[in-house]
């Protein structure tokens, strides 16, 4: 489920995750190889909700703009169990001239559970080779830039 902020250019954008009981491991926590994943959705949510409902799938094939992931890198802070949502806040904190870098900060229950970093490289999919960043995905993304 995802949050929208009553004013999206300014505001937080945060993506909710229903952590169930598949996730977890013998531990009783969330497995660690689910942490990146809901990020991941995380990511692919707010692009949704910058390009009118375009996320990875249609920027791949209908806008003809890949974004396949150069970095990835996680600390974590607090276990993630099922007792309470997960609430994933994703903002871009870099735009280079053909990437583009995430923070993704997960909470439970207001308490930290992970942070990340997440780079993406902007690549025409056909030829699968980088590519500058569109204008209009630019004209986007740079007012939303907010520091790491």
């Amino acid at each position: 489920m995802t949050t929208p902020d009553p004013v999206p250019a300014l505001a937080n954008f945060t993506h909710e995750i229903r952590v169930g009981w598949g996730d977890c491991d013998p531990a009783r926590i969330a497995y660690t190889g689910r942490l990146p994943w809901f990020a991941l959705e995380a990511i692919d949510a707010w692009w949704e909700h910058n390009l009118g409902g375009d996320g990875w799938f249609q920027m791949e094939l209908d806008r003809g703009t890949g974004t396949p992931f150069v970095h990835m890198s996680i600390d974590f802070r607090s276990p993630v169990t099922p007792r309470h949502r997960l609430i994933c806040e994703v903002w871009p904190c870099k735009l280079g001239s053909s990437s583009i870098a995430f923070r993704v900060n997960a909470r439970q229950d207001g308490k930290l559970s992970f942070e990340g970093k997440f780079v993406c490289v902007f690549i025409a999919p056909e030829t699968f080779t980088s590519k500058p960043a569109p204008p209009d995905i630019r004209d986007i993304v740079t007012p939303l830039i907010r520091p790491e």
